[in-house]
């Protein structure tokens, strides 16, 4: 009666998308970014430079995903909200639920 059932949850079904150990869209955005710019210079020094930048741009994106791995949306919402919620409303509100004297 008192045997406990064990379920195995496996780390893939609750895990984030991770791609080379940052968040995909910003890794695919900075490849994209880094080969246009590599493609437009046309140069070894040039070609080296974006590389480095990659590289770099990649290292930062990975600390940030191991503090959060999904930090950048959670900047993005935190960019929306209001930088001021008054604490009463405005006179022109309609109460819907009670009727105000």
């Amino acid at each position: 009666m008192n045997d406990r059932r064990y379920i195995e949850i496996h780390k893939a079904l609750h895990r984030h998308t991770l791609v080379l150990g940052a968040e995909r869209e910003l890794v695919m955005f900075t490849v994209l970014f880094c080969f246009l710019a590599g493609l437009s210079s046309m140069s070894m020094v040039g070609s080296l430079i974006v590389f480095l930048v990659w590289v770099f741009a990649l290292i930062g994106l990975r600390k940030m995903a191991k503090i959060d791995p999904l930090m950048s949306k959670v900047y993005l919402r935190h960019i929306k909200y209001q930088d001021f919620y008054s604490a009463r409303s405005s006179r022109w509100r309609k109460s819907e639920g009670y009727k105000v004297k």
